[in-house]
């Protein structure tokens, strides 16, 4: 395989799991630097020993709380003295729930606009000088429910649809300075936040065809597979690519 990312630093956040973890050993089997930054700080050391054990690169693991913006921006700094710079910034920490639109807990509404959209605000706009010294690159994990609405997730689907806005806003400002910035919109995925997921039995069954794949009877798609897709977006070969949003969600979208 190609070392699209010999020389390059890069900062993957929800690192120690599903795909973020998945981002980070694709990165790292490619020759980047790492920080890797997760609430579970024992999980991205361990994906941290992982990577350093296969691919020999330098991977740092560093804890912060994405619902706190001083965390966020502290966790930046540690990662780019760390790293020493920072070419890579990969957006991808989140957390989902769903209930009635009127039953959904202020709180919970409160959590997950905080870690899913405006934690990337902090940390993007604490990372982009540095990202513009090396005229590098954010991508960000947004979803299908940010492109698409989706019921009983309105908290979800408003961060994720928040997270293509902010993409495609940085991208236009940042243009000129050479910071690419895009977004990825995965559908069903196989990951641990997945698994969390449970159907509320008051909910319209029917919307689970919405929800699912088109290909293989609705199977989910691999961590790996996004993956391949992030580390695509943010190496040379997507050089002439900002401001856009990938699915990859097996047609979820198409109809």
């Amino acid at each position: 395989m190609s070392k699209r990312f010999d020389g390059k630093a890069a900062l993957v956040t929800g690192a120690a799991s599903g795909i973020g973890r998945a981002t980070a050993r694709r990165l790292g089997s490619e020759g980047a630097s790492l920080a890797l930054a997760d609430i579970n700080i024992e999980g991205a050391e361990t994906v941290a020993k992982v990577i350093r054990a296969e691919y020999g690169v330098a991977v740092t693991a560093i804890q912060f709380d994405a619902a706190q913006p001083a965390s966020c921006r502290d966790m930046v700094d540690k990662s780019v003295a760390a790293l020493g710079r920072l070419d890579v910034l990969m957006n991808i920490a989140g957390i989902f729930d769903w209930n009635h639109f009127t039953d959904f807990p202020d709180e919970a509404w409160d959590q997950i606009i905080g870690v899913d959209l405006s934690s990337l605000f902090h940390i993007s706009k604490r990372a982009m000088p540095h990202l513009v010294e090396s005229k590098g690159n954010i991508v960000n994990a947004s979803s299908t429910a940010g492109i698409k609405g989706q019921a009983y997730c309105a908290a979800y689907c408003a961060a994720k649809h928040g997270v293509v806005g902010l993409t495609k806003s940085l991208s236009i400002e940042y243009a000129a300075k050479g910071v690419r910035v895009n977004a990825v919109c995965p559908g069903g995925i196989a990951t641990a936040l997945s698994d969390k997921v449970t159907w509320v039995e008051t909910f319209d069954i029917q919307l689970l065809s919405l929800l699912n794949s088109k290909m293989n009877g609705g199977a989910m798609a691999e961590p790996e597979e996004v993956a391949a897709i992030f580390a695509y977006l943010a190496s040379d070969e997507g050089r002439y690519i900002t401001g856009a949003t990938f699915a990859i969600d097996g047609g979820q979208l198409a109809g």
